[in-house]
């Protein structure tokens, strides 16, 4: 999986066999916490198999679910360069093998790599557009279109390059990414299957058109847009 992961291909060989010789691999079941929301930082993490959510918590038990975590993405740079506790809890929705590269190694292709500088650039400035689309998703579209945003955000290249067509996620792990209730998504989805668009299946769902469900949400966007500009205004 290290070997595979995009970053890594822009290594050197010795530097590379080095990295390697450092990193370590722990195992989750489904449901625990793989890393805790103030916890100290001190490995650079990637899902190897199986599928996380990060999420966020408030003192009052709300939960609001960020992003699923699938194979292959790596995750927790941003406090491991600014040396602060994780701000966000991630859990194994079903059981998972865990990467992790220690703070020492990660600093140390900071210091050396170029070319892994160039990569964490790429990787802060897509999570970044994620977020922004989430939030931009969420105050725009409606529910329906909230799904497919979720769907298609897990298929984002520089996040999830060998993302497969076929997603092994229930109607409650999409509800959970969604942040919606898990009735309402199945609604949604027999929406999106019923366009085209996916394809329902015993063990998930098989993205059909993914540029379908690109355009569902722009247009759902734009409808929403228009009609509020229309809208009368009050003082």
């Amino acid at each position: 999986m290290v070997r595979r992961s995009r970053w890594a291909s822009r290594l050197d060989a010795p530097d590379l066999e080095h990295v390697l010789g450092s990193m370590q691999e722990r195992r989750y079941a489904g449901g625990a916490c793989i890393a805790g929301a103030g916890q100290p930082v001190e490995h650079w993490m990637a899902l190897i198999d199986g599928f996380a959510k990060m999420s966020v918590a408030s003192e009052g038990g709300r939960v609001s679910t960020l992003t699923g975590v699938s194979a292959g993405v790596w995750f927790g740079e941003g406090s491991l360069i600014k040396h602060e506790a994780r701000r966000y809890d991630v859990f194994a929705l079903r059981p998972a093998r865990v990467a992790l590269m220690p703070r020492r190694t990660f600093e140390w292709l900071r210091e050396t790599s170029i070319a892994f500088n160039h990569y964490l650039q790429e990787l802060l400035n897509a999570r970044l557009s994620l977020f922004i689309g989430a939030l931009e998703h969420e105050r725009l579209l409606d529910t329906d279109a909230r799904v497919a945003h979720c769907l298609a955000s897990l298929f984002n290249p520089e996040l999830y390059p060998d993302a497969p067509r076929h997603l092994q996620v229930g109607q409650t792990e999409v509800a959970l990414l969604a942040n919606v209730s898990r009735q309402r998504v199945n609604v949604a989805l027999q929406r999106l299957q019923a366009l085209g668009l996916i394809r329902i299946e015993r063990r998930g769902l098989t993205v059909l058109d993914l540029a379908g469900l690109d355009g569902f949400q722009a247009s759902l966007g734009a409808e929403v847009v228009a009609r509020d500009a229309r809208a009368p205004r009050h003082a």
